[in-house]
């Protein structure tokens, strides 16, 4: 592992996993996109299927009631290039993106949400849940062979009783709240820019000075460094998975920008979750190779809000 962070790696043979969560027992549950599959990893690595909704589920979140809500992107289509597998264009079964429920004991999914506004979401992708109960999530938007539809920043009820549409725009992805939990930060993949909002009421930010060009600019790349998912530390830095050129994960100060990498095997590095004890044991996929990496993280990660 010369030249990486060191890490373990505690699971190999997934379907590009993402979106993961450490539980209390010490297992952390992934998604693996190109199954459509929910996974349970144990510490031992033994993996064990907590649900199978299809489509490609992508980023989770545990809710105030205990269940996963799951950001489905509908699918897309796979290719392999030197060994790894890469996603591509929507799948050809595609239909729409969706906010799905599911029972962690017994795998039972409930579809919450499929559209907004009376527009089809298209590619639901990461969701972090505030205080109040309520949750955020990035729609990255769906790529097709002529068009790209867009997706943008939403807030939802876990009841599916009300989504809105805060911020419209292209290719958001990751997504997380600051400690205060009075700004939501977002990631924008191929603009390659970390974007924050402030919070005014939950679901509610704050008007802006110009709304086409939305959120204050936290961080940003020059060179071909795609954005993946984001988690947050509990000093309040930004712990974003960096793609390409600067594989890896890249923690961010929230006010200067100042950038600290910690590179990883893999190209498309795409998600961090921080649990254990002291909250400093940290899972990360490692997705092209579907692998699911542990580290011992610097510096502990935030407490997440109805995640014991």
């Amino acid at each position: 592992m010369t030249g990486f962070y060191p890490h373990e790696i505690v699971a190999d043979g997934l379907g590009f996993p993402e979106g993961p969560v450490a539980m209390a027992d010490g297992s952390v549950l992934v998604v693996e996109i190109r199954p459509g599959r929910i996974t349970r990893i144990h510490p031992d690595g033994r993996k064990e299927t907590v649900a199978e909704p299809g489509g490609g589920p992508n980023g989770m979140a545990v809710g105030p009631d205990g269940a996963l809500y799951v950001c489905n992107n509908g699918g897309f289509d796979w290719y392999e290039q030197d060994g790894i597998l890469l996603p591509g264009n929507a799948a050809k079964d595609y239909t729409t993106g969706r906010i799905e429920r599911i029972d962690i004991a017994t795998g039972a999914v409930t579809r919450l949400y499929d559209s907004c506004d009376g527009h089809k979401l298209s590619g639901p992708n990461d969701i972090v849940f505030d205080a109040h109960g309520g949750f955020y999530f990035t729609d990255l938007g769906k790529h097709f062979d002529h068009h790209t539809d867009a997706g943008g920043l939403f807030y939802a009820l876990p009841d599916g009783s009300k989504i809105t549409r805060l911020i419209h725009g292209p290719d958001l992805n990751g997504v997380g709240l600051s400690p205060d939990g009075r700004c939501v930060y977002a990631a924008s993949t191929s603009r390659r820019v970390v974007l924050a909002f402030e919070i005014v009421a939950p679901g509610v930010l704050a008007p802006e000075a110009l709304p086409a060009v939305p959120g204050r600019f936290v961080t940003t790349w020059a060179n071909k460094t795609y954005l993946d998912s984001l988690a947050i530390e509990a000093n309040g830095n930004i712990a974003q998975a960096t793609l390409i050129e600067n594989a890896g994960v890249t923690s961010i100060d929230p006010v200067t920008g100042a950038q600290e990498f910690f590179a990883f095997p893999d190209l498309l590095t795409t998600n961090i979750c921080f649990g254990g004890d002291d909250m400093m044991d940290a899972w990360v996929c490692l997705s092209t190779t579907g692998k699911l990496a542990k580290c011992r993280w610097p510096r502990p990660g935030l407490k997440l809000n109805f995640n014991a």
